[in-house]
């Protein structure tokens, strides 16, 4: 089949740190609330295992420590049960000839003491976040956090530290995205609203920012650069974040990233639907050299636009690739897709989540499970409660 120069790009490979991707196209983390107990399971594997058609998987976030957790039934990578866990999923992954990336997420102030053991959220100061957070017991609105000390500031890190060690080495991911984005803990040392400090964790941009290239360069250290991936979103006010004078935080932060020659910087776009939003991908474009990934309610015939245009190295697809397993050969053939059913994006068991039929099983009379599908997902059924 004969494709445009700019669908061509999308579908080319490429180096990505040390790693050759079959294509250009990204999923992305995205919370299922489908890991209870907090250790992935085989219903986990056969979701990321469906989608190694990507030429790179971030999984969703996952807590590099106990008091991390913000959501309920959630990954963490902090013992060795959770990397064992963690290993099946890399595994399919692999299987499948494709490249994954653990994503290491702490919520900070967006958690609850019900996922904490009852302990209070910590964060860079005591400024409470507007909305409520998904706790144990239910909704309910977000409690003022504890504002971190310069212990909490160490223990953090090393957790952080501990995690990438345990990603890349027991759980076999070919390498870590620290989520330095959304309003948790990173992005909560980088806005003003949420830094209040005067010691040298806040204050001017290049206080605010210490803490992320402190945790960069610790997590570079322990699993190497080109294995280390970093997700911002500037100019995003998501989870109460403001930060009137955003480009000169980010331009300090992307200039300082960019020495740094990580494996790539995912980029979270304001999305198109709200309205006149900055050229943020022109401004990373202008402050970072290194691989980018853009990320923001794309289609098609965007992402070819802005890989022809070289803003983007890859684009990261979200809702789409958790309804189209096989998103690229859709995207490729310009076939119709699976709309995504919200009301099971974070619900229990299989449904909305391992059930989206590829273009291979759909036929006149509805889906046809392909044999090693209907396999896994048997041995996969008895693990996780419907």
């Amino acid at each position: 089949m004969n494709l445009p120069v700019s669908r061509r790009l999308l579908f080319s490979p490429m180096r990505l740190g040390a790693l050759r991707l079959t294509n250009r196209i990204v999923m992305p983390a995205m919370t299922r609330n489908r890991t209870p107990g907090s250790v992935p399971n085989a219903l986990n594997a056969l979701y990321y295992g469906q989608r190694a058609t990507a030429g790179l998987i971030v999984t969703e976030g996952s807590a590099p420590a106990h008091m991390g957790f913000g959501f309920v039934d959630t990954p963490g990578l902090f013992t060795a049960e959770q990397a064992r866990g963690w290993k099946q999923v890399a595994d399919t992954v692999r299987l499948a000839k494709a490249h994954i990336f653990a994503q290491l997420l702490f919520a900070g102030r967006l958690s609850h003491p019900t996922l904490l053991g009852g302990a209070t959220p910590i964060a860079p100061s005591a400024v409470k976040a507007a909305g409520t957070a998904q706790g144990n017991a239910g909704w309910g609105p977000y409690e003022m956090p504890r504002a971190m000390l310069e212990d909490d500031i160490e223990i953090v890190l090393a957790s952080y530290t501990g995690a990438a060690r345990l990603a890349v080495t027991a759980a076999g991911f070919d390498g870590v995205e620290i989520h330095a984005g959304h309003g948790y803990l990173p992005n909560q040392f980088l806005a003003p609203n949420t830094n209040l400090r005067t010691d040298h964790w806040g204050g001017d941009a290049r206080g605010r920012a210490r803490f992320l290239l402190e945790l960069v360069d610790r997590t570079v250290a322990v699993v190497n650069r080109q294995r280390v991936g970093v997700l911002v979103t500037p100019a995003s006010t998501l989870n109460d974040i403001q930060d009137l004078d955003w480009p000169t935080t980010y331009g300090y932060l992307l200039e300082e990233l960019d020495k740094r020659r990580l494996a790539y910087l995912h980029v979270g776009l304001p999305l198109p639907e709200a309205g006149q939003q900055p050229d943020v991908a022109g401004f990373v474009r202008q402050h970072y050299r290194g691989a980018v990934i853009l990320n923001g309610g794309y289609w098609r015939t965007r992402a070819e636009l802005d890989v022809k245009l070289r803003r983007a190295d890859l684009i990261a697809f979200g809702r789409d690739f958790l309804a189209n397993p096989d998103l690229p050969k859709r995207l490729r053939l310009g076939a119709a897709l699976n709309p995504a059913d919200r009301t099971t994006f974070h619900a229990r068991g299989g449904k909305g989540y391992v059930d989206y039929p590829t273009l291979h099983e759909i036929d006149e009379t509805g889906t046809k499970l392909r044999g090693h599908d209907r396999e896994m997902r048997a041995r996969a059924a008895p693990q996780v409660s419907a």
